[in-house]
């Protein structure tokens, strides 16, 4: 492992060069409020680096200067929460990155492709899973386990090399840069006024309770950040609708909701009562229109419908259906046309993906298609 850093210069110099970088992370997320970083692997050509970031030493600033030149292409599988950890932790941004998970979806695969999996469908390589459920924190690592840790991108190059000549050669090399400019925005900061929005539930509080539960959603947040641990051990989010509901205003009723046990009425009773106030006298919190599930059971057969309308749509084209719609695109679509609303603001009625299946999957909403079934391939035909 290298922890000189020269080997960092040296790798940001050699990226620069190359104009290419391939990147992956291990880190652990139990027992803290966000994931620690504990290796970053490294590869530029065919040469491999595995780097310790918990060393004191270490200064990501030459490597983090080359994440965020749009010059330099990063390589990544399945990288969302790997480029929102260097975000944080780097205080750096990704310009230009390719994700081979991603843009193996545009290539025929799985949208949702491991990277094993992928290594041996493309290049017929596998690689030894031994050392995937390990402590990354801890110091010294075994030859095991660092081996496993420079597979993670040894092969990345060529496997990318590869899906791109297959998306050339389909003329979808865009369409996968596109969609990896998601992954490139990818964060896991939140916003602790906004947290309460996932509560379970949480559609079943007045408007006062919606206060108060974001009240203390808010104040959980901080809290856990503080001390850096799981919000779930500061109050789980079942407690915090039932604290919305009853509000209580004294230790002893705290005492009585389930969930708060005594070490949280002695160690965080004065601040949790403190927060269920400040929401007490917050303006209540009316949901807004995209809150609320709007679907009615009759949509149910419809959004099935629609549905089936894209999956085979995406099988035509050799298209990962989860990149061209999701339930929670076609249930507004589908919505919007029995009220006959506007449009939604989704992805599957946008660039290509509309080209592709939207402006047909409209027409057959509104009432002025048919669909039916022909030499086992979906029809859509005007309407008589």
């Amino acid at each position: 492992m290298q922890e000189l850093q020269t080997e960092v210069d040296r790798l940001a110099d050699m990226a620069k060069a190359e104009g290419r970088l391939g990147l992956d992370t291990e880190f652990m997320p139990e027992g803290r409020y966000r994931p620690l970083l504990c290796l970053v692997q490294i590869v530029v050509g065919e040469h491999v680096e595995v780097l310790d970031p918990l060393t004191s030493t270490f200064d990501p600033t030459p490597l983090a200067e080359v994440l965020a030149d749009p010059a330099i292409e990063i390589v990544l599988h399945a990288g969302r929460q790997d480029v929102a950890i260097l975000r944080r932790e780097w205080k750096t941004t990704f310009t230009n990155v390719f994700d081979t998970q991603v843009a193996a979806g545009f290539a025929g695969f799985s949208a949702q492709a491991g990277y094993n999996g992928l290594l041996h469908d493309v290049l017929r390589i596998r690689l030894p899973k031994t050392a995937s459920f390990t402590r990354w924190d801890a110091r010294p690592l075994t030859e095991e386990q660092m081996k496993y840790a420079r597979g993670d991108v040894e092969h990345l190059m060529p496997l990318a090399d590869d899906i791109q000549r297959r998306l050339s050669e389909r003329g979808r090399l865009e369409w996968a840069r596109e969609e990896c400019v998601v992954i490139a925005e990818a964060t896991d900061e939140r916003d602790p006024n906004e947290v309460w929005r996932r509560l379970p539930r949480v559609s079943g509080l007045d408007p006062k309770e919606r206060a108060v539960a974001q009240a203390i959603t808010a104040w959980r947040e901080r809290t856990a950040s503080k001390e850096d641990r799981p919000v779930g051990a500061v109050v789980r989010d079942p407690t915090v609708v039932e604290l919305a509901k009853r509000q209580p205003a004294t230790r002893r009723d705290l005492a009585q909701i389930r969930g708060i046990t005594p070490d949280v009425v002695r160690r965080r009773g004065d601040d949790l009562m403190a927060a269920i106030e400040v929401g007490k006298g917050a303006e209540p919190i009316k949901l807004e229109e995209g809150d609320r599930s709007p679907t009615e059971a009759a949509d149910g057969p419809v959004i099935a419908l629609a549905e089936s309308l894209v999956r085979s749509r995406a099988q035509e084209a050799g298209l990962a259906y989860e990149l061209i719609a999701a339930r929670a695109d076609l249930s507004p679509i589908v919505v919007a046309a029995r009220r006959k609303q506007t449009e939604p603001d989704v992805r599957t009625l946008r660039g290509w993906r509309r080209e592709l299946v939207g402006d047909e999957l409209l027409e057959l909403l509104h009432g002025n298609r048919t669909i039916r079934v022909q030499s086992g391939r979906v029809q859509i035909t005007p309407s008589e």
